[in-house]
């Protein structure tokens, strides 16, 4: 530790730019885990909170787009109902629509058609909750920042249905970065079915949903498939069937890989050059009697203070840049745990890229210092 503090102290120039180029490295990997944690509550918000564990969607439907794929007749609801350790199963409607307000406010919807008094019926922050009546639509509490209050009437695009607002969720409820309107079942099926006012519905119009929503411990998913013909997946795997889920997620996991391998070969290459302008008095601290030991942990040291104090500056910059991203319209969320774990990888990585750049100095020969090549 004392040669480490002390070059640190002497060489204080190359040190500073080095832990200013990790500290850049910090603050792109706070960015990147803000901006993928603000991705994944914009697209799946709404299923994380829907107090279901597994969805059963039609047989044999695509799992990258089954929620806007998959109709599942509500007779299966009974059939995944009497499975073992089911403890309740509800029908489920999702449907993407376009509306506007009576005060002209625009708005982007999910539509998840519930039962009323059923376990998937959400409970409001303000307003009322879903009461059974045709006209009524929960909506998350995002929807209030974009103009819509209680008491606002929605008319969808196009078939001029009308709903009225008559409560606000607590928190943010979003599928695929739209926000989420709960709304009775029959309701549902007719918006979804393209039913206009005055129009004849059909009777199958009440018959189709989009999937069984399934409430249950240690449920033997593909036993309930076989007997109700559904596909089922857990609510963590639906995700995926969001729009733009898994690409996003999946650009961004790149992205964050890459700037982990990046910082560990900077980081390898910056001690890995400094090593090698040590070597004389390497080689000369060895004739000496120093270890092998020694003087790796002193390396070690050297590496794992520049780490933590530059990776220290850049996660409070990156927070503090975070904090003013996060009042904007991009969906951008700091997370306490997705920061530790990004820089916690830049420690372990930069700390590897250390120790691979100085193994040389296990090589080094003490004669070297006293004049062996010259």
């Amino acid at each position: 530790m004392f040669l480490a503090l002390r070059e640190i102290a002497f060489a204080r120039g190359r040190f500073v730019l080095m832990g200013s180029v990790i500290a850049l490295i910090a603050v792109l990997m706070v960015l990147l885990s803000g901006l993928s944690v603000g991705l994944v509550r914009d697209g799946v918000s709404g299923l994380q909170r829907i107090p279901a564990t597994s969805f059963a969607f039609q047989d044999d439907v695509a799992k990258d787009s089954a929620f806007s794929r998959s109709t599942v007749s509500t007779e299966a609801v009974a059939t995944w109902a009497e499975q073992p350790n089911v403890e309740d199963a509800s029908p489920f409607g999702n449907a993407l629509v376009n509306g506007r307000t009576d005060r002209g406010v625009e708005i982007d919807l999910a539509l998840f058609g519930v039962e009323v008094d059923g376990f998937l019926s959400p409970e409001v922050a303000e307003g009322e909750a879903l009461s059974g009546a045709p006209d009524e639509v929960v909506l998350s509490a995002t929807a209030a920042d974009e103009g819509v209050a209680v008491g606002d009437v929605v008319v969808l695009e196009p078939n001029g249905t009308e709903l009225r607002v008559v409560g606000l969720l607590e928190d943010q409820h979003t599928f695929g970065h739209v926000d989420i309107g709960y709304l009775p079942l029959r309701t549902w099926q007719e918006v979804n079915a393209g039913v206009r006012d005055g129009d004849q519905v059909a009777p199958r119009v009440y018959d189709e949903i989009t999937a069984v929503a399934v409430r249950g411990t240690d449920v033997d998913l593909a036993a309930g498939d076989k007997a109700a013909g559904t596909t089922s997946m857990t609510v963590e795997e639906s995700y995926d069937a969001s729009p733009g889920y898994k690409a996003e997620t999946s650009t961004l996991s790149l992205i964050q890989a890459f700037l982990y391998a990046i910082s560990a070969l900077v980081v390898g290459a910056f001690f890995s050059v400094m090593t090698v302008q040590r070597r004389q008095e390497i080689s000369v601290m060895r004739a000496m009697g120093a270890s092998t030991g020694y003087l790796l942990r002193d390396s070690i040291a050297q590496a794992v203070i520049l780490l933590v104090v530059s990776a220290a500056v850049g996660v409070g910059i990156g927070v503090g840049a975070g904090a003013a991203i996060s009042s904007t319209p991009m969906p951008f969320s700091l997370d306490a745990g997705p920061i530790a774990g990004a820089t916690a990888a830049l420690l372990i990585l930069g700390v590897v890229g250390a120790v691979v750049s100085v193994l040389r100095i296990v090589r080094v020969n003490p004669l070297t210092a006293l004049g062996e090549n010259r």
